[in-house]
């Protein structure tokens, strides 16, 4: 059966949820299904001129939309043409919805097998929308966690990647949280090589009253992938509180002191904002600074984009033009230390996963690319890659043959 084109906005979830829902409509090939995404503008602004394109150049074609920005205000996506329905975020992974009634779980698309266990958000920070289109916080099973997590394991995924919207909120139905189910997967799914955790919030990790499970598994368990994605949004204790963020800058160095006193090596990554309501060129070289000292060097930033319905939208704004130097500048410092990280692999061999013919990552989520003249391995494969140097952001290696 053909599946129907998808195309897809924003986070990884939503990528991931794409997959299961390409999955579940097979043989609905009249059909677009777009999954939107309302953390930006921007993303919104695109998904609104994907549709329309699509319109234009399959004018028979039925237009189905879902994703968090038509959970906001689905009256406004059903107006714009050849949209035939509005899809729930709550019931777009149902294969009722898209009329499938075979059993089993989609496949995943990915090297990287991403497992969703949490969806929605309990947290209210003022310059998010995303509560509104995902909900209050739900935990996926720990039973139905271990199940999908065998079904990827037997289908050859070798590393899988938890993800939801806030996993660090993982709770099991007798409290247990998220440290406690990853050792629970680890010990139960024995097909698990690598597991990864997606974006968390750092408050999960605070030394002192942070996931102790979490900390023991970083210590003691080497499937467990010594890489964390934080997010951070500022390294400024001001603009933090006025995020309402949970965590603030002392706490953070404290937890990266620790990590990276259990594996030295440990991959850091961060989501920041730049030029966020109210952030002076004082406050924004906090940021900067904090990122310098604190040699992160996985950043993902974006300029700071107002969402109507949130208390930052009505904060006094940094004007657009600033936001976007900020965001460079912050960019920039990023990449400084990522080749400095990077650096220190030149030299040793390493375990990448493949992920296309010719680039993968390691357990640090170091972006390697081969250059042998060997046969292209096999993609979702684990291979040790004598990395020789460092070129554009990513190690270059080559297979022994």
């Amino acid at each position: 059966m053909t599946a129907p084109s998808v195309l897809t906005f924003g986070c990884r979830l939503n990528a991931h949820e794409s997959d299961g829902m390409a999955h579940h409509a097979q043989g609905q090939d009249d059909t677009i299904i777009v999954n939107t995404c309302a953390v930006t503008t921007a993303a919104e602004r695109q998904a609104r001129q994907a549709i329309r394109r699509a319109h234009r150049e399959r004018p028979n074609t039925k237009i189905v939309v879902t994703g968090c920005a038509s959970e906001i205000d689905g009256k406004r996506w059903m107006e714009l043409p050849g949209v035939v329905r509005v899809v729930p975020n709550a019931d777009k992974l149902k294969p009722a919805t898209w009329g499938d009634a075979r059993p089993g779980l989609p496949p995943s698309r990915h090297a990287r097998a991403l497992l969703q266990v949490q969806q929605g958000c309990d947290h209210r920070c003022t310059f998010c929308i995303i509560p509104y289109g995902r909900g209050d916080s739900r935990s996926t099973p720990i039973a139905e966690a271990i199940t999908r997590a065998r079904a990827l394991t037997e289908n050859g995924h070798r590393e899988i990647v938890l993800t939801g919207v806030d996993i660090a909120s993982w709770q099991g139905i007798t409290g247990e949280g998220l440290g406690q189910m990853c050792r629970t997967l680890l010990r139960d799914v024995t097909g698990i090589e690598r597991l990864r955790l997606s974006s968390i919030d750092p408050v999960i990790l605070d030394p002192e009253t942070g996931d102790k499970d979490l900390w023991w598994l970083l210590e003691n368990e080497p499937r467990l992938m010594p890489h964390l994605h934080l997010s951070l949004q500022a390294g400024s204790d001001l603009i933090l509180k006025r995020m309402k963020r949970r965590h603030d800058t002392a706490r953070v160095a404290a937890m990266l002191r620790h990590a990276r006193s259990l594996r030295p090596d440990m991959g850091i990554g961060a989501d920041l904002i730049a030029g966020f309501p109210t952030e002076t060129d004082a406050l924004f070289q906090e940021t900067l600074s904090f990122i310098e000292e604190q040699a992160i060097p996985f950043l993902h930033v974006f300029p700071y984009s107002e969402r109507p319905g949130t208390p930052a939208a009505r904060m006094p704004a940094v004007p657009n033009k600033e936001r976007q130097a900020r965001a460079a500048r912050l960019r920039e410092a990023g990449n400084n230390n990522r080749d400095a990280f990077l650096n220190r692999f030149v030299g040793q061999t390493l375990d990448v996963l493949i992920e296309t013919p010719d680039r993968g990552h390691s357990a640090e989520f170091a972006p390697v690319r081969l250059t042998d003249d060997l046969p292209a391995p096999l993609r979702g494969s684990i291979l040790p890659i004598n990395v020789h140097a460092l070129s554009d952001g990513q190690l270059l290696g080559r297979r022994t043959a």
